[in-house]
């Protein structure tokens, strides 16, 4: 007789809403975690933590430099940095202490250990004693983590991951972020708004590679306006920490000139692999990618018949919300449910000032598919609730087929993008058309009223340009 119906290894995004979703299915379930709290990465030392400090760090340069422009006097802002992480800390203690009331209420057994394959059937949990666990199904949900590069070592005081990043216990004069993807220039915003002279150093020519080519551009503007430092198509090939600081050496990757600086602290952000390494995969059979990511097939089941896999573990964009619905999905299958997830209508947030967000296929991926298609933007420059709030940075574009009107992307820079792609992202998951977007009365005044008049402007009948 086993002892669970489904064991799920990681208590992040994916895990706990994958345990929640089953005992509410009916299942007896376990989830084991490793780290001390729940909630994984992004809970802990991720997405929450991370979005409280750039929350944090808006309202002070906000207050430091845009108040009386309101009409309002402040006199002397200061800065109390303790403060500040202690906010940090309380909001991640708040979230994960709900996963524990939630892993309750649900009836789900939580184990604090660390998981390893004895065969299909059977995991080992490793704490201060060893258990021996049985199930019909696991779901491995273990997650990623911050990947580093040989001959840098991280000690995460001078040379930090986001992880150090998040609890620096002094502002530093400066700062050189290694990597222009999303949680460097999220991080470097954050230390950048709270007075440290940032400095980005990105391989490739332009940042975040994956991100729609104009909006990239906008966004890279923008940062610099705020005082972020950009070297473009320049590496890393050596760092020496000293007492005081860390002296890097870059190089060019277009003549290999080679140059020097020196700063207080160098936050390593060159991207995320799967935590796969504690796992005994290898002992049952569970096959890896090249990107030493789980393989998965279309109903996230293993190369092992009862093992699934789900989140950054496994292949596709790593993001807490993709991890969710799979978390979801898969427990629905293992339920013998139909289920649905379209991995084209995953939105993808950067969460500076302004924020960035995107949903769909870019103007780049569309043009090498040679798939023909309309583009519609709308500045919010032109919006009247983005003037009231002093928040007019940027612009909605939406990309539609030629043929059919079906949307095809969207693409947001500015302030509150996150919330705005929710509509877009909705029309797409419905398989709706600009015109449809056009088509509804959008309040005002809103922020909302650029994505209809983008949507309008698709075929050239917005109102307000």
């Amino acid at each position: 007789m086993v002892d669970y119906d489904l064991i799920i290894i990681g208590s992040g995004p994916g895990g706990y809403v994958a345990a929640i979703r089953a005992a509410q299915l009916g299942m007896k379930v376990a989830c084991v975690e490793k780290e001390l709290t729940l909630g994984g990465t992004c809970l802990n030392i991720g997405c929450i933590p991370s979005k409280a400090l750039l929350n944090s760090s808006e309202k002070y340069i906000e207050l430091k430099t845009h108040a009386e422009e309101h009409g309002i006097k402040t006199g002397k802002v200061d800065l109390d940095l303790s403060t500040l992480m202690q906010r940090k800390d309380k909001i991640v203690k708040q979230l994960t202490a709900g996963i524990g009331f939630l892993f309750k209420k649900n009836k789900i057994t939580y184990l604090n250990g660390t998981a390893s394959f004895v065969d299909k059937q059977n995991i080992k949990v490793k704490s201060s004693k060893e258990l021996t666990l049985s199930a019909k199904n696991f779901i491995i949900a273990t997650g990623s983590s911050s990947m580093e590069r040989p001959g840098i070592t991280v000690d995460e005081k001078k040379i930090v991951t986001s992880t150090g990043a998040l609890s620096l216990s002094a502002v530093p004069k400066t700062m050189l972020v290694i990597g222009g993807g999303y949680i460097g220039l999220e991080m470097g915003s954050v230390w950048s708004r709270l007075g440290t002279k940032v400095t980005v150093v990105e391989k490739l020519d332009r940042i975040v590679p994956t991100m729609d080519g104009e909006i990239a551009t906008e966004f890279m503007k923008s940062l610099e306006k705020q005082g972020i430092e950009f070297k473009l198509s320049h590496k890393v090939v050596a760092t020496k920490s000293t007492s005081k600081d860390v002296e890097v050496t870059m190089e060019s990757e277009k003549d290999k000139k080679q140059i020097k600086d020196k700063f207080n602290v160098v936050l390593m952000s060159i991207g995320r692999k799967p935590n796969t390494e504690e796992l005994n995969l290898e002992k049952i059979g569970v096959k890896l990618n090249d990107q030493q990511a789980i393989e998965v097939d279309q109903q996230y089941k293993t190369s092992v018949d009862n093992i699934y896999a789900i989140g950054d573990v496994a292949p596709g964009p790593m993001l807490a919300h993709k991890a969710e619905e799979e978390g979801v999905a898969c427990v629905e299958i293992i339920n013998g449910q139909k289920t649905h997830m379209n991995y084209d209508t995953i939105p993808a947030i950067v969460y500076t000032n302004p924020e960035v967000a995107s949903v769909g296929k870019t103007e780049e991926q569309l043009k090498e598919s040679k798939t023909e298609y309309k583009v519609g933007k709308f500045p919010f420059m032109a919006n009247g609730r983005a003037l009231t709030t002093s928040e007019s940075e940027g612009f909605v574009k939406i990309l539609a087929d030629k043929k059919t009107d079906a949307i095809l992307g969207a693409h947001i820079i500015g302030h509150d993008a996150g919330q705005l792609v929710a509509e877009i992202v909705t029309a797409m998951e419905f398989g709706g058309s600009a015109e449809d977007i056009a088509r509804i009365c959008h309040a005002h005044p809103t922020t909302s009223e650029a994505v209809k008049e983008a949507a309008l402007n698709v075929d050239g009948r917005s109102i307000h340009i």
